[in-house]
């Protein structure tokens, strides 16, 4: 691909100083009411995935009495398979906490799933008039998972279905910010899948930023955050660009349809629910930001991998265990009020305690399922982490497979030129013996596994001169990360813990076999068709898919 112009100076979206601060500390989301006099359209689905033949009931609020629906199947040849008009349509009541307990709307239409709708990602669009005669319009998201029985040639991807429901703002709560507890001021420990996806999961316009900085930024500088910003100035939410369809599946599924790959689309709740669903597949794929999983869900690929599949992770930041309630329809995750606040921990089985996987009571090391963990690793080319690193990998062990007939060489940047090496990315904690990265005895590393790739990060935005009113990233998750590693969140403890790494790994484990490439921005590679990231991408699916 042709070399991308790096700007010296951040983009300017209209916005004052006190605009881009809000942007980034402020807690805006989309909520029920907040149309005003032109009014709304809401949507979403009573199910995330759905098999074929099933129906799907649309779970509709509208202050308009009818509305239009599209379902159109979001793949590299997108073509739109239902189009139909709603007459009576209402507007109905939602609770204050609907994020956490769910919108709670009666449905006003379904269909039927077609048993030949291939698997993917199936968008529907929604759009209705206004009061004042403009157009409204929404998005949803639902999955058509494949029909039982093998499918050795074709890939599995799983969509990080868990992070999606993490991230949603719709309603004023997830697992970051929020509208519970006293003050109203609380992230939420529960959140509810029973509502609309947050403007920007579904669809993007092609100009929106990724997160890790795309400018070349002067020592010194104070931090910015541009997709933020642009989220602001553009009615956008600001966890568009952390999770979601639109910002990460979405690449890979694309990619690899063009490029003549059969894929098939499930969530990860299906591993949680129905974990054969991978059995028949020679390959399964996971990208993006790939952050929320359950214990079951690590149990459906660790035996999928025992047994012999080939488990591709072109992804970043395994970080927190969660657990699934109402069915699936509520995610929990306590995270940093995990051992203050959830019952699991002072139970006789707190290893299902809702925390950071590297945590003591949990005793399952993130890294024994995919080689890598978030808390060696994590934050990589945004903020005033690692803000003038390296944009791509750099390449220790060019021999490995993995980058056959690409012509890297030691010492080389893999994917500098897509951007695929941040915003957060896994790590491990290694040592260099004779030039080579190696994972200590301590990291909890599955036995053989190779370090084939490893750029620098942080858990921690320094120089910490400039002031805390300006970063957003602070020096709270090393502070978290010294707790959980020491019980110290001190100075000392912190400053043992902030380095980290993101890596490229590789290992074999019973009769299958793991390839990681542990950023959220790999997909960025193959969006921008960095053709090193396409090559090595293509080289790990060809031996997965063709390995027996």
């Amino acid at each position: 691909m042709a070399k991308r112009h790096i700007p010296a100076e951040f983009p300017d979206f209209g916005l004052t100083e006190e605009e881009r601060h809000e942007a980034v500390f402020g807690h805006r989301y989309e909520r029920a009411g907040m149309g005003g006099d032109r009014g709304e359209i809401w949507g979403y689905t009573d199910s995330l995935s759905y098999a074929p033949g099933a129906t799907v009931r649309l779970c509709v609020n509208s202050t308009a009495g009818r509305y239009q629906f599209a379902v159109l199947r979001d793949a590299a040849s997108a073509r739109t398979i239902l189009e139909q008009e709603v007459r009576g349509a209402r507007w109905q009541d939602t609770p204050d906490q609907c994020s956490v307990l769910g919108c709670g709307w009666e449905p006003s239409v379904e269909f039927r799933i077609g048993k030949d709708w291939p698997s993917g990602a199936y968008r529907v669009t929604f759009t209705a008039e206004g009061r004042d005669g403009s157009e409204l319009r929404a998005h949803h998201l639902f999955i058509v998972r494949p029909t039982a029985g093998p499918k050795p040639e074709r890939i599995l991807q799983v969509a990080a279905t868990g992070s999606w429901t993490a991230y949603n703002t719709w309603g004023g709560s997830n697992h970051y910010q929020g509208i519970t507890g006293l003050k109203r001021n609380q992230y939420a420990t529960s959140v509810s899948l029973e509502r609309p996806w947050c403007r920007g999961f579904v669809v993007l316009p092609e100009s929106a930023p990724r997160v890790p900085l795309e400018i070349a930024l002067p020592p010194g500088a104070a931090p910015r955050y541009p997709h933020m910003e642009w989220a602001f100035a553009n009615g956008y939410s600001n966890k568009y660009a952390s999770a979601g369809w639109a910002s990460y599946d979405r690449h890979f599924f694309h990619w690899a349809e063009r490029a003549g790959y059969a894929v098939d689309l499930v969530s990860q709740h299906e591993l949680h629910f129905d974990p054969d669903i991978l059995d028949g597949y020679a390959c399964a794929v996971f990208v993006g930001h790939d952050e929320y999983w359950t214990w079951e869900m690590r149990d459906a690929v660790d035996r999928y991998v025992e047994c012999g599949g080939r488990a591709a992770r072109f992804a970043g930041n395994f970080m927190w265990q969660t657990r699934l309630e109402r069915d699936g329809k509520a995610q929990v995750c306590y995270k940093y009020r995990a051992r203050a606040e959830d019952p699991v921990y002072e139970s006789a089985e707190p290893s299902r305690t809702t925390g950071s996987w590297e945590a003591s009571e949990i005793g399952r090391p993130g890294a024994l399922t995919f080689g890598l963990n978030a808390t060696n690793g994590l934050y990589a080319g945004w903020g005033l982490c690692a803000p003038r690193g390296v944009r791509g990998f750099p390449v220790y062990r060019p021999e490995h497979w993995a980058f056959a007939e690409t012509g890297l060489c030691y010492g080389d940047l893999l994917g500098a030129e897509g951007h695929a090496f941040g915003y957060e990315v896994d790590g491990l904690d290694y040592v260099i013996r004779g030039g080579l990265p190696e994972p200590t005895e301590a990291s909890g590393a599955p036995p053989g596994l190779q370090i084939l790739a490893l750029g620098l990060s942080s858990l921690k935005e320094e120089p910490m001169n400039v002031s805390l009113d300006d970063r957003f990233l602070s020096d709270d998750d090393a502070k978290f990360v010294a707790q959980i590693r020491f019980g110290d969140a001190g100075d000392a403890a912190v400053n043992e813990v902030k380095r980290g790494a993101g890596m490229i790994v590789n290992f074999t484990r019973g009769k299958g076999e793991v390839f990681h490439a542990g950023s959220c921005e790999w997909v960025a590679g193959l969006l921008r068709r960095d053709s090193m990231v396409e090559h090595v991408t293509r080289n790990v699916l060809y031996r997965y898919l063709t390995r027996r």
